[in-house]
């Protein structure tokens, strides 16, 4: 990925007027105003682009660009014999597109660090970020598989690109089709519209992952597919800052009181934790402090208790004073050193592991896999359902399905609209669905049957207060012997609200796919990303399909999927 610093603006010392932006080979580039920390810059082998002229976050909205629209009749009589032709795509309503502003000038990347959605209610189209953008990097977005130009720097391509179609000044914005049907999964392509067309229709989601299926044919199956290659982007859980200085270091200010005698610390401890100050948020650090012959006992922080709780007045105590203590676990042996200048701190190396190694066996298995939960989705909507589906395949490899018992798949979808309930959630019923096979005689031992066959969950509503008993696990079960989704994989076609991300959490599922983003409800890097929170007792993978525009009147953002 190419690294551009930031733009060189030359100033009149006299005047105080910018008189030109520069890229750092100085080359003149637009100034561009933009909160979100974006820049213009130039693309070794592309052309202009977008960068991040300081760090930017995850799931950010960085440009809302709107769109020019020209109608149908116009398009055909005047546009298409223009240069516009290699620009605009086809609006749902029939008329062609133009994208306006910074948005229009993102590269293609076979790693896209930003996603897409196409809103046709403001006629806009919205860019988040996957992950977090470094200082100096290219944000990037996925055009499709069918391009117009030979990729450059992402190994995909060879040959030479000619400039007028890189450097377009509209970042190779020819080929967004939006979907012409309700509630329809898109693929998000950017590319050329004469290579639009797959057997004369439109390119969907459905037919990006039949691609992708043929695509991974090819080869042995066991031969391992490299990170960029894979269809979808793994959410990082941890991003641990390693505070190996002291300026680094970070604090928060709590309440801490001397113990001059020793013989009152058991007393102390106990009446801290009859009072409730034990709280996890301080299970970082320890609670006594001895320096000399006095120790010290760390009672709260100020943001929870901005007072100083009540002590026991039949104790010789200091007055309570504040001291900063450290936020976080020390990671290093450095960061432990450091931190303990300010209070005993615990430690707690994270295990640096590499990223689990794919083989394109399974990743095609992967995805067939959400293949079947998109056509799940798309049929709960033709039933006047949520089209929001959930899928729990058996596992890809023979070991697993052993380990886990498990030689049967489950596929539900949402059904709050039928049942007129508001947690029947597509992730909650499957869950349910796993729960009623665990429980039943038959999940004691391995299916004789090799083949997997839909299993769908019974209505919860037709479950009487009697049959609520069956749901308990049996007694090897209940000795933990079993979680619901130990080792298994779970496909949505959405991303799992907070709700259904802590249940697929408590089920210890392995890991969990999905193909729209919810920013404002997920559970799994939207509203927030459960199995990254402080505390939890157990972290399953997030992983998000690449290259997807979810455009649906049906399922909004503001939903809990």
């Amino acid at each position: 990925m190419p690294t551009v610093s930031a733009d060189i603006t030359r100033m009149d010392a006299a005047s105080g007027k910018t008189n030109l932006s520069t890229d750092v080979n100085g080359r003149p580039v637009p100034q561009h105003l933009n909160s979100a920390g974006c820049r213009i810059g130039y693309s070794e082998g592309k052309g202009r682009g977008v960068f991040a002229s300081r760090p930017i976050d995850a799931y950010t909205v960085v440009e809302i660009s709107p769109v020019l629209l020209f109608s149908s009749e116009e398009y055909e009589a005047h546009g298409k014999y223009t240069v516009l032709d290699q620009y605009t795509f086809r609006w749902r309503d029939g008329r062609m597109a133009l994208a306006l502003g910074l948005g229009s000038l993102f590269n293609h990347s076979q790693s896209p660090n930003v996603s897409y959605i196409i809103d046709t209610k403001t006629e806009s189209i919205r860019y988040t970020t996957m992950r977090r953008i470094e200082t100096g990097e290219e944000l990037c977005i996925f055009y499709g598989h069918k391009l117009w130009f030979d990729v450059m720097n992402d190994g995909a391509g060879s040959g030479d690109v000619e400039e007028e179609e890189v450097d377009d000044g509209w970042g190779g914005l020819a080929g967004l089709n939006a979907n012409e049907r309700r509630s329809e999964i898109e693929d998000g392509s950017w590319a050329k519209s004469d290579a639009q067309s797959v057997d004369g229709r439109e390119e969907t989601f459905e037919s990006l992952l039949e691609r992708q299926i043929r695509e991974f044919q090819g080869g042995g199956p066991d031969e391992v597919v490299p990170e960029e290659q894979l269809p979808f982007t793994r959410v990082k859980l941890t991003d641990d800052e390693e505070e190996e200085e002291l300026s680094a270091v970070h604090t928060e200010r709590a309440w801490v009181v001397d113990i001059p005698d020793a013989r009152h610390i058991t007393t102390m401890l106990k009446w801290l934790k009859a009072s409730g100050l034990d709280t996890p948020s301080l299970s970082h650090l320890k609670r006594i402090r001895k320096v000399n012959a006095i120790s010290t006992l760390m009672l709260t922080y100020t943001s929870l208790s901005p007072s100083c709780p009540a002590l026991p007045a039949d104790l010789p105590l200091s007055a309570p004073y504040i001291l900063p203590v450290p936020s976080f676990a020390a990671i290093t042996s450095t960061s432990l050193s450091l931190k303990n200048t300010f209070w005993p701190t615990m430690f707690a190396p994270r295990r640096k592991l590499a990223p689990e190694l794919w083989t394109r066996g399974r990743a095609r298995w992967a995805c067939e896999r959400m293949l079947k939960v998109v056509k799940e989705a798309e049929e709960a909507g033709r039933r006047d359902e949520l089209p929001v589906a959930a899928y729990v395949p058996a596992p890809y490899d023979e070991e697993t399905r052993e380990a886990s018992r498990m030689r049967r798949e489950f596929v539900e979808y949402d059904r709050r609209r039928s049942a007129c309930h508001p947690l029947r959630h597509a992730v909650m019923n499957v869950v349910r669905a796993v729960a009623d096979y665990r429980a039943s005689s038959s999940s004691d031992a391995p299916s004789p049957s090799p083949d997997t066959e839909p299993v769908p969950s019974p209505s919860m509503d037709l479950l009487s207060a009697d049959s609520s008993s069956t749901m308990l696990p049996s007694p090897q079960s209940r000795n933990g012997s079993h979680y619901l989704l130990t080792s298994l994989t779970l496909f949505a076609s959405h991303e799992p609200c907070v709700m259904c991300s802590m249940a697929l959490l408590h089920s210890r599922v392995r890991e969990v796919f999905y193909a729209r983003r919810m920013p404002l409800t997920g559970g799994c890097g939207g509203l927030a990303c459960v199995p990254a929170l402080e505390g939890v007792n157990h972290r399953f993978g997030v992983n998000v399909w690449k290259g997807i525009v979810m455009e649906e009147e049906q399922v909004g953002e503001g939903l809990d999927a």
